[in-house]
């Protein structure tokens, strides 16, 4: 029972359950708790059974069963949805004590490992979850650590299975990609033979139509608009293929030499007054096993239903086909357990997103190298280009090349990115990757602009509206790029580190010194120069030099070059003159001298 200790005496360390409840309350009440119904859902049964002394019954089974309605045959491994909605709601409890409730007498938090809540009195530097102290003045851990979204063993399978692409595959390409003659790439470019596409393993889903389970003409009107709106939007996302099934389970259209679809979508509609329902299931086509499944509930009006549908099928392709959605996390679940025949394409678009949680130099050379080697063996497919351009440009803004001048890397980002929006001018990954080319050589305006393009075209493509998000802010347009990041974020399924960097930035720009240091600590990005840069800037404006003195040393080890060229560094991503200065104020306060401009 909380506010008792072991003997039954009253514990005054541990808040009461009233306090517990008063605090839930005051926190479901605020405009700056960011969850959906299903979240807070998940969240109060938590709470309600841990106060009610049955934190032993808070496991991954019973949770799936009692709230979200599983039957008993879940299976946590295959179905994610209660570690998905446990993530949710630790971010969403996380801005709420950085944004709104930095004051409030009772931290409420879910520590990582479980789903048992955790309670305690607020102190001034500890963040939900997580205590603040200054990292020890010694050389730091970089061994690599396991999240819950991204289990280290697939994680390192992934970069496994990237090595092995990369090894097996010609050494010319090898010579000519990862040489530093950029009119070679060029040459392979322009004479690129064509490819059969429909080789690429790429994942194949098909989408069922949507049942109809009330019976009357216009809910069979509704079945039919979710179906191909649920097509439509999926379909923006190019990492993969998307396929209008038949009558149910009736096999897919294929074609000779396709390989076949690996996953299921099925949907049924019931409408209740003026209550939409919709229940969907993505199921694994070989054995039938449901990977995942979830509930849309929402009240329209007639004039209102298309406005509906859209918004519906957004969740659901938001939720199957982002980047961190299901379709990869399950795919690299896949990989864990058996290679693909094909290592060197999908399993190249695998190891950079899981590159991409942690930004961990070595499986960022892995990925970058893989993804060579795909463009050879499928040099039409647009995807491939997209990604190979950002990692070079990852070897630019991230410094992994120090030894490198930047020219060749962004030159050959340059060549990737042009590929990419050539072979597919509506591929939203092509357009980021230009715009990032675009804001390192630059040209700020074109970047914007490619990146407005791109999300014009899938506004559902957290990846990108992140980026696009953090490339607004850094140009200057705080208010608008900051909340377009901070959206992102709270539908991204995945691991956040580098946009909570990003939130550490828009933090720090608006003087909350404070909040900028516990973003940047909870991105956790340890092998990455700019995370330390940042949490360097924010512990000087706050006046903690001793440590500071450890970010300090971190880049006299790791990265001397940035400290030596701080202002050009800080200059190549802010782009406004007075937000530099600022930035550079704490990088000042922190010991570091900056030269003049």
């Amino acid at each position: 029972m909380l506010g008792a200790s072991r003997d039954g005496t009253e514990d005054v360390s541990v808040p009461t359950e009233a306090e517990v409840r008063a605090q839930y309350d005051r926190i479901l009440s605020s405009p700056e708790f960011h969850a959906p119904n299903r979240a807070r859902a998940f969240v109060s049964y938590i709470l309600n059974e841990a106060l009610a002394g049955r934190s032993d019954r808070l496991k991954a089974y019973s949770i799936a069963l009692e709230v979200f309605g599983r039957e008993s045959s879940f299976d946590a491994q295959n179905d994610p949805v209660v570690r998905i909605e446990a993530g949710r709601m630790r971010r969403a409890l996380e801005r709420y004590y950085l944004v709104a409730g930095q004051d409030d007498p009772v931290f409420i938090s879910i520590p990582k490992g479980g789903y048992v809540p955790a309670f305690r009195y607020a102190r001034s530097n500890v963040s939900p979850g997580q205590e603040i102290e200054p990292a020890p003045a010694t050389k730091p851990d970089l061994s690599i650590q396991s999240d819950e979204s991204v289990p280290r063993r697939r994680g390192n399978w992934i970069w496994i299975a990237a090595a092995l692409g990369a090894a097996v595959l010609l050494p010319a390409l090898w010579t000519v990609l990862a040489g530093s003659s950029v009119k070679d790439i060029e040459r392979l470019v322009r004479l690129a033979p064509g490819s059969d596409l429909n080789s690429v393993d790429m994942p194949r889903i098909v989408v069922e139509p949507f049942e109809d389970l009330s019976g009357s003409p216009q809910a069979a009107a509704i079945a039919r608009g979710l179906t191909d709106e649920v097509i439509g939007q999926l379909s923006k996302f190019k990492e993969i293929v998307v396929i209008a099934g038949g009558s149910r389970g009736e096999t897919e259209p294929s074609l000779v030499g396709q390989s076949p679809a690996r996953y299921v979508l099925q949907g049924r509609v019931r409408l209740d007054d003026d209550t939409l329902r919709l229940t969907t299931r993505f199921l694994n086509k070989a054995d039938g096993s449901v990977i995942w499944a979830n509930n849309y509930d929402k009240q329209f009006s007639v004039r209102e239903m298309l406005e509906v549908q859209t918004d519906v099928a957004k969740s659901v392709a938001v939720a199957i086909a982002q980047p961190s959605g299901i379709v990869f996390q399950t795919d690299a679940a896949r990989i864990d357990e058996q290679l693909p025949e094909d290592r060197d394409s999908y399993a190249c678009t695998l190891a950079y997103y899981a590159y991409r949680g942690t930004l961990e130099p070595q499986k960022h050379a892995s990925a970058r190298d893989c993804l060579k080697h795909a463009t050879e063996r499928f040099p039409q497919y647009s995807t491939f280009w997209a990604l190979l351009s950002m990692a070079y440009v990852d070897e630019v803004r991230f410094q992994y090349r120090l030894q490198t001048a930047p020219g060749p890397s962004l030159e050959r980002a340059e060549i990737a990115a042009e590929k990419a929006v050539a072979l597919d001018p509506q591929n939203v990954r092509a357009l980021e990757a230009q715009m990032l080319v675009y804001f390192f050589k630059g040209d700020i305006e074109a970047a914007l602009r490619t990146g407005a393009e791109a999300l014009a075209l899938n506004s559902n493509d957290t990846e990108l509206a992140g980026e696009y998000g953090f490339r607004l802010a850094l140009s200057g347009k705080w208010e608008s790029g900051c909340e377009l990041l901070s959206g992102a974020i709270s539908r991204i399924n995945g691991p956040i580190g580098y946009y909570e960097l990003g939130l550490a930035t828009c933090a720090y720009m608006r003087g909350d010194y404070k909040a900028a240091e516990v973003w940047a600590r909870m991105a956790d990005l340890r092998y990455n120069p700019i995370h330390h840069l940042v949490l360097l800037s924010a512990l000087g404006a706050q006046g903690k030099i001793a440590a500071a003195r450890t970010e300090r040393e971190w880049f006299e080890r790791n990265a001397p070059g940035i400290l030596l060229n701080v202002r050009q560094e800080v200059s190549t991503r802010i782009q406004r003159p007075e937000d530099r200065e600022h930035f550079l104020d704490g990088v000042r306060a922190a010991g570091i001298a900056v030269p003049p401009n």
